[in-house]
């Protein structure tokens, strides 16, 4: 889609990651969310209409889950 941002997050969590995941695939404009091996916990791919509204998915819904204990937003960038 023209114009969307697009973005992985990834997670650590304090809690069970299969947990966080299920919930975060709740979300409005959430794609995926797997949990994974590894440094992080899950991995989610997300997308917004624009740079602000993947910020303000990932501060005010995805790190107010609960277990939720850092995230790590990676931009899909088109070259």
């Amino acid at each position: 889609m023209a114009g969307e941002t697009r973005a992985y997050i990834l997670i650590q969590t304090a809690v069970n990651a299969a947990s966080v995941a299920r919930e975060i695939r709740g979300l409005d404009g959430i794609e995926t969310a797997d949990d994974v091996s590894g440094p992080y916990d899950v991995i989610v791919r997300a997308s917004a209409p624009d740079i602000d509204s993947l910020g303000q998915l990932v501060v005010s819904s995805v790190q107010t889950i609960e277990g939720v204990t850092r995230t790590l937003t990676c931009p899909v960038v088109s070259l």
